[in-house]
């Protein structure tokens, strides 16, 4: 009969990212992403009657899983040796995953305040604000005013005839909508999600050109915020 850490050992090999590629256990992988409950690790743990008696305790109907004990464990040395590292014996940039950026096409962009929303200023006031950036965690209720769809007011439709006001809107209406982007594109979204067939997005850059409307004083990180979120809600736009 398998002792438990040969099971343990068992239950891991499902995951691939925790093996080197000569089969080796990366146990600081293991580990690490116990900590940070990651879910297929836990989708693991659960799969098998075995770990998921040693480190789950059921409370109300719902399974607790014990970061702490599974840590132990894995550290435990008579699970393995010591000797062993998560990190390939190879000097190179790696992907979340430890695999050599070099071997793979999945390479993550990172930078200060990704984790954030930044509305981007849209008047001439606003050009000599410090911009707000809302973290996702800290501030998702001022995240959530900001993105949800805004009361479109003041429409009117051009045509060959001149100007009508107090026009109603038709889904083949062709629309300029007046405004900060950001807020336009989420309050479409909702109507036209999976619907527009090409986006084109152009903020600028420091251009110092003060006739410009929004806030173009942006250093690297800040302009890549302000791309972040518009891109995301346009991804989900197009078709």
């Amino acid at each position: 009969m398998a002792n438990f850490f040969e099971i343990l050992l068992e239950v891991l090999k499902a995951d691939e990212r925790f093996f080197a590629e000569d089969g080796t256990l990366l146990r600081n992988k293991v580990y690490e992403s116990a900590m940070n409950m990651d879910a297929d690790l836990i989708g693991l743990l659960l799969s098998n009657d075995d770990t998921k008696k040693r480190f789950f305790a059921e409370v109300n109907g719902t399974f607790v899983f014990d970061k702490v004990g599974f840590g132990w464990v894995v550290n435990n040395r008579q699970f393995l040796p010591d000797s062993y590292t998560r990190f390939k014996n190879k000097i190179g940039l790696t992907d979340v995953r430890g695999n050599l950026i070099s071997a793979t096409n999945d390479v993550v962009l990172t930078f200060p305040y990704k984790d954030c929303v930044l509305e981007g200023g849209q008047t001439k006031e606003d050009q000599k604000r410090d911009e707000v950036f809302y973290n996702e965690t800290l501030a998702p209720d001022e995240i959530d005013r900001l993105l949800y769809p805004k009361v479109l007011v003041g429409a009117k439709r051009y045509t060959t005839n001149g100007i009508e006001e107090n026009v109603t809107f038709d889904v083949g209406d062709n629309l300029v909508i007046m405004g900060n982007n950001l807020i336009g594109i989420s309050s479409i979204l909702k109507r036209f999600e999976g619907q527009v067939k090409c986006i084109y997005i152009d903020p600028p850059y420091n251009t110092g050109n003060d006739s410009f409307g929004y806030n173009d004083n942006f250093n690297r990180s800040t302009w890549l915020v302000f791309l972040k979120t518009r891109l995301e809600i346009a991804h989900r736009l197009g078709i």
